[in-house]
This record gives structure tokens, sequence and C-alpha cells, in this order.
């Protein structure tokens, strides 16, 4: 039997974005997914724009990725990629061949920021690629869950509704961490290098590459350490 995937878009004000993000979205050489697209609260066109193809848009006027992601779950089930996100054709067929493993729970890779400098470029896809690898082999082995990049990970619809769903009270920042850290309670997390995604380093560009890289880490860390000693309190 062929598994279904929901592709889960969030978006808010996306206008310029949505529908490229839509077309690499529904040209997957998969067979069988559909195409999600939750609005935000967008004070532009981007309903309208995503309204224009064959695919489900709804409404989540609460701002923030996980309530607009927890929207669409509760609508279908699945993954998610942001609305600047432009996955290859074959990103769902390489995605679902690592989950028809049922002891793995998702399944992740790295972003190409393809508007970025060259240098920067490749740095960025180097440092993700071993990087983040390491790091979900190094909290994998320690059972403190594992490394995902919210926009390019696929997650089983069975382990995501036991975590409970997306935690919304997390408006941004961590919310990787902290999905990647309730569903590794329900399989493993792999991070595949060949999993990537075409995304806009638009948030280095306006922010600056090393500010957004601390607070990446930050939050990883402090959700991780919250986790634990919530955790232990628990026991």
């Amino acid at each position: 039997m062929i598994m279904k995937v929901s592709i889960v878009i969030p978006a808010f004000n996306e206008e310029k974005n949505i529908a490229d993000g839509i077309r690499a979205a529904l040209a997957q050489d998969y067979p069988h997914f559909e195409v999600i697209v939750v609005d935000n609260g967008s004070t532009d066109n981007t309903a309208a724009i995503a309204a224009q193809f064959p695919i489900t848009v709804i409404a989540e006027p609460r701002k923030g990725t996980n309530h607009a992601r927890e929207s669409g779950r509760r609508v279908a089930t699945g993954e998610n990629i942001d609305a600047d996100c432009l996955p290859s054709p074959d990103w769902l067929s390489v995605g679902v061949a690592r989950l028809n493993d049922r002891n793995v729970s998702a399944v992740s890779g790295p972003y190409d920021y393809y508007d970025a400098g060259r240098v920067s470029r490749i740095i960025l896809l180097a440092l993700q690629k071993n990087v983040f690898t390491l790091a979900n082999k190094i909290t994998s082995f320690l059972n403190r869950g594992g490394t995902i990049i919210a926009g390019n990970v696929l997650i089983r619809a069975s382990a995501l509704d036991e975590a409970g769903g997306y935690n919304t009270a997390i408006v941004f920042y961590g919310d990787d961490t902290d999905t990647a850290q309730r569903v590794s309670r329900h399989g493993k997390i792999i991070f595949d290098r060949r999993l990537i995604v075409r995304s806009s380093a638009r948030r280095f560009k306006a922010e600056g590459t090393f500010k957004i890289i601390f607070i990446y880490v930050f939050y990883f860390f402090r959700i991780t350490l919250a986790n634990a000693a919530h955790k232990e309190k628990r026991k």
C-alpha cells in the first residue's frame, strides 16, 4: 500500500513566494499526496494566490508557524514545508523511502539557501550536512531527541498524533527542537544529507548570519535542557 502524504505549507504574507512553493510541491514525482496551505493571518494576497491552485487552503488567524502547522495537521496528516521552500521533484520519494521503516518517526534534511552568496551557500549547506548529522546521532544516543529542520521534515502522522501534535506555545524559534524531542519518543529520527530543500536566506540577510546561527543554537540548548528538567521532575 502506498503511503499517503500531506504537505502542509504555513504562510504569512507570502504573496511573492507562495506560487513557486506550491508549484514545487505539486511537481513531486511521488504518486499519492495532497497540498494544504494554511494562511496564517496574512494581510496580503497569499490566500487568493494559493486558491488558484488545485489544493486545499485553510485559515489560521493565530500567529505562529506551529499554530498553522497544527491546523493543517488536523485537516490532514504529514510533514511540512515553508512557503519559500522549493523541494526537488524526488523529495517526497526520497523521504517516504526512509519512513517505510516503521521504526522511523521522522526524516529531515538540510536547506540549500539558493539566494545566498556563493560562499555562504556552500558553507551553510556543508555545516548542516555535517554538524546536523552529528548532532542528530549524539542527541539520539543520549535519548535527547534528534535534529530536524522544521521546513524540511517528513513526520509520521501516528507519531505526531501520539506526541500531542505541535506545541503551539512556541511561536517560532525552537519549534523544530521541541517537535523532534517529542516525536523521537515514538520512533527514530533520521537526518538525511540527500533530502535537500532549497530555501531563501532572507532571514540571514535581514538579521545577520552569525546572529541567526546563535539564536538557533541558543534555543536548541534552552529547550533541550528545559525538557530534560521537566522529564526528571516527572520521575
